[in-house]
């Protein structure tokens, strides 16, 4: 077994000595091959289209040719065709011209109308046998008679067999070519005269050779010996360019018709194009130069492509936002492997289906294909919360951004979104809220706590009076006496007074959600003092000013007596070290430019600077003995009615708190 492996190696070096001294020429010629490919494609191009110019420019003289020969007959034509439909007004003229000293009014419109739909006509004139002018439109005057030409025709068209007959081509007094056209005027089997057309060539030449005709071509009418008489042309034609004759005889006697061509093909021209053709194989060749070198540049860029794809594949794999992307049908064309764990479904199965999605929760289908409708008609970018349904059951909460997905060329191709899920934020966000309804709870708790002895004499008063009251009436009924009414009035009185008080203890002690309902503020604030009254034994007078006009505001009565109650405890406390006669407190309300202002002034000593950067924080507090919650009680809710909350010093002492609510839109509407 070895000695056959040292034989192959052995074999193998010597192919190895054999083939080295003759690969290498081998790969260099079929590198140059290579090379020199693209310059021999390139002369082979040059050469044939060589020879197909030559082709090409001999078919093209040739169709040239034949070219020339329709436009040129088709110009005689029109020509002709345009003379002989004058010849047919002349002749119907003469047919219909009335004996002289007849009413001509009739022969005179239609005369006019000739005239005036054929430019070309310059005049006509009807003679009599002798070649006296009965009438002439436009009229002759006696500086320009009718020309002696006209009147020879008589003679001619009373022997034309009662056809028309052409004069000697003439020059007009502005220089135009004419010619006159008379037709006999027959009466009787004799002769009356004759009708007399001038027509003339160069407007006729004018009008009747169109513009396409005369962007190609020089249009002339030329005599026997060439002569141009009158012509269309653009430019001059080139001296060596070919023409096309065609005899105009009859009508006009010894006149042609020819169409030269402005340019024609030039060897002048022909070496430019085989010029162009050797410059675009020169430029050819650079652009093979340049385009390999783009090559490399362009697999360079696409290798730093599939590294950033691959890049940015690990960093959409590493999210746990779900990316999902829709086209304009609902179809899934992407999502990441985070959509997919959120949901539970490979993604495999979810790429390339159409709703409704696996994913969807069953109770909100509807909803979510009204929504796509509608995204389909607004393409704008938007955000929603929903819930999902993950492959085992499980629904869970899902807040999405989606927005219009747009490619390269600027089209709108679909939808891209983002999708977030938020069961676990909606869960702590509905904690804070329970936790922010017992923190309010607890602060009225905390607060009817440390007015307990206050409520308690003021409940004594009424059940002092209660009793006092009863036993006045029971020794009275006992004596025989008759019973003072008044004496039970007052006991119900004071009786409804405790209820009152317990009352309002109930409502700030209950638990309850927030019931938002038009609410009349001013009642709050008058509701409100009156129970802060009872806690104001220090000698604090409690001023209100309230608008008569104060709109109404969507809120909670119950928290709103909370707020206003927490700030004017806290207005009497901050109060407690001035002489009783300075302790006054005042309660504002009033409109302020669509919204409501509720304003607590004391007359304390103020709040430091430190503390007014945290002096709405929970368990933050400025009293040694104080909890830190009233405040911060206060700006929850606030915030739960939209509105805002401020402070301010008092000039002269003390701390302004301003409450800003919103106004329904109803009284802003009012």
């Amino acid at each position: 077994m070895a000695r056959g492996q040292d034989k192959t190696r052995g074999e193998e070096k010597g192919i190895g000595r054999d083939v080295i001294p003759t690969t290498a020429p081998r790969g260099r010629f079929t590198a140059s091959a290579l090379a020199a490919t693209p310059a021999l494609a390139l002369g082979a191009l040059v050469v044939l289209l060589g020879v197909l110019f030559h082709f090409v420019e001999r078919d093209e003289a040739a169709a040239l040719k034949v070219s020339l020969i329709n436009d040129a007959l088709w110009v005689e034509q029109t020509l002709r065709f345009q003379l002989s439909t004058d010849e047919d007004h002349l002749a119907r003229l003469a047919l219909d011209a009335p004996a002289p000293g007849d009413a001509m009014a009739d022969w005179l419109g239609r005369v006019r109308l000739i005239l005036a739909n054929n430019p070309e006509i310059e005049s006509i004139a009807r003679l009599d046998e002798d070649g006296r002018p009965i009438l002439a439109l436009p009229p002759a005057s006696a500086d320009s008679p009718l020309p002696e030409e006209v009147r020879r025709l008589r003679g001619y068209a009373a022997a034309s067999l009662m056809r028309p007959v052409y004069g000697d081509l003439r020059r007009g007094p502005a220089g135009g070519l004419l010619v006159d056209v008379a037709a006999p005027v027959a009466g009787a089997g004799e002769a009356r005269g004759v009708v007399v057309a001038t027509v003339s060539l160069s407007v006729l030449l004018a009008r009747h050779v169109p513009w396409w005709i005369a962007e190609k071509y020089a249009v002339r009418l030329t005599d026997a010996h060439g002569a141009t008489l009158i012509e269309k042309t653009r430019t001059v034609p080139d001296g060596d360019a070919p023409s096309h004759g065609i005899a105009f005889d009859p009508p006009l006697r010894g006149t042609y018709l020819t169409v030269t061509p402005y340019r024609i093909a030039t060897d002048r021209l022909n070496n430019l194009l085989i010029g162009a053709i050797l410059g675009l194989a020169v430029l050819a060749v650079i652009s093979l130069v340049v385009l390999q070198r783009h090559v490399r540049h362009r697999l360079a860029t696409e290798h730093r492509l599939a590294t950033e794809m691959a890049f940015r594949r690990a960093m959409e794999d590493s999210l746990t936002v779900g990316i999902r992307a829709r086209d304009l049908d609902g179809r899934t064309l992407y999502v990441n492997s985070a959509f997919a764990r959120m949901v539970g479904w490979p993604v495999e199965e979810l790429v390339g289906r159409l709703p409704p999605m696996p994913y969807w929760d069953p109770d909100l289908v509807e909803d979510t294909l009204a929504r796509h409708r509608a995204l389909m008609e607004q393409p704008a970018p938007q955000t929603f919360e929903t819930r999902f349904r993950r492959r085992g059951g499980e629904t869970f909460h899902v807040q999405v951004y989606e927005a219009p997905l747009i490619d390269a060329d600027g089209r709108h191709r679909g939808w891209m979104g983002s999708i977030i899920d938020i069961t676990e934020a909606k869960a702590a966000a509905e904690m804070k809220r329970n936790q922010a309804e017992s923190l309010q709870r607890t602060g009225r708790l905390v607060t009817l706590g440390e007015m307990a002895s206050s409520l308690a004499h003021e409940l004594n008063q009424p059940l002092a009076a209660i009793a006092s009251y009863a036993a006045g009436t029971l020794n009275l009924m006992r004596a025989g006496d008759a019973v003072d009414p008044a004496a039970l009035e007052k006991i119900a009185q004071q009786a409804s007074r405790a209820g009152e008080i317990i009352r309002r203890i109930q409502d700030l002690v209950r638990k309850r959600q927030p019931r938002f309902e038009p609410v009349d503020l001013a009642h709050v604030v008058r509701e409100t003092v009156a129970f802060a009254a009872v806690d104001a034994r220090n000698g604090t007078r409690i001023e209100t000013e309230v608008a008569p006009d104060l709109p109404v505001v969507v809120a909670d009565g119950i928290l709103l007596e909370q707020l206003l109650l927490n700030l004017i405890r806290n207005g009497i406390e901050a109060m407690a070290h001035l002489p009783v006669e300075e302790r006054r407190l005042t309660v504002e309300a009033a409109s302020r430019g669509g919204a409501v202002e509720l304003k607590v002034t004391d007359r304390g000593c103020g709040i430091e600077a430190e503390e007014a950067e945290h002096l709405f924080e929970l368990f933050v507090s400025t009293k040694p003995e104080g909890m830190g919650m009233g405040l911060g009680i206060c700006r929850s809710i606030v915030e739960l009615h939209k509105g805002r909350i401020e402070h301010a010093a008092r000039p002269g002492g003390g701390t302004i708190f301003t409450v800003t609510l919103p106004v329904a839109r109803e009284s802003v509407a009012a």
